[in-house]
């Protein structure tokens, strides 16, 4: 089984990946049958191989491959832990990581799936563990949190060797404990759910989380 993954490297040879502007999902182009397309980032876009299941592709775009080696050597330094996929290899493209089975945060809120208050605390300690490894945990939002059997598990590392805080986790966490109880059990629309997140991302610096959730409020109220 050992090297299963190498099987897939004609067919995400098939596979081009491009970026889009104002931090919008990748465009994928080309196809192959024995990739299933399990995951789109801003960055990149990950493959399950169907015939080595146990493995996932994240295959960057062109103008990203930059952060292939980045985000490897952030998985080298993180090392074995239940908060974050495995790393076994990478190329010039593409890193070959586990795969993790679960729903993402942004799926569970769409279909109505509970997030217990675990969630909360285990992303806590993720985040104290990626300090206490020299690293700096950033990027942790919605789509890069999988609900696995009511524990975690972070998906994406790449911007951990960045400086800075940008506050998505500390905000995501303040509108759970102020607000999920009003959703909790329920299916949101997904054009509301891509609406904040639209909105997030295109907010001012000088944008605080106050204001933002008050512009939400008048845009759920408007409804």
């Amino acid at each position: 089984m050992e090297n299963d993954w190498n099987k897939a490297i004609g067919s995400l040879s098939q596979i081009n990946v491009f970026s889009n502007p104002n931090n919008e999902p990748v465009t994928i182009s080309g196809e192959a049958d024995d990739l299933r397309c399990i995951g789109v980032g801003t960055d990149a876009a990950v493959f399950q191989y169907l015939s080595a299941p146990a493995y996932a592709f994240k295959l960057y775009a062109k103008d990203k491959v930059h952060k292939v080696k980045v985000e490897a050597n952030v998985y080298r330094i993180l090392g074995d832990s239940p908060f974050f996929s495995t790393c076994f290899a990478s190329s010039d493209e593409y890193l070959v990581l586990s795969y993790e089975k679960g729903k993402t945060l942004f799926d569970c809120i769409l279909q109505g799936i509970h997030i217990p208050e675990q969630v909360v605390y285990e992303v806590e300690a993720a985040r104290d563990y990626v300090r206490m490894k020299g690293l700096n945990p950033r990027d942790i939002h919605l789509k890069n949190i999988l609900l696995q059997n009511g524990r975690i598990k972070i998906i994406d590392v790449s911007e951990y060797t960045q400086p800075g805080n940008d506050c998505r986790w500390e905000h995501l966490k303040k509108g759970y404990e102020q607000y999920y109880h009003l959703i909790d059990g329920n299916s949101v629309p997904f054009w509301l759910v891509e609406t904040i997140r639209k909105w997030y991302n295109l907010r001012g610096k000088n944008t605080s989380y106050e204001e933002f959730t008050k512009n939400i409020l008048k845009l759920l109220y408007k409804k």
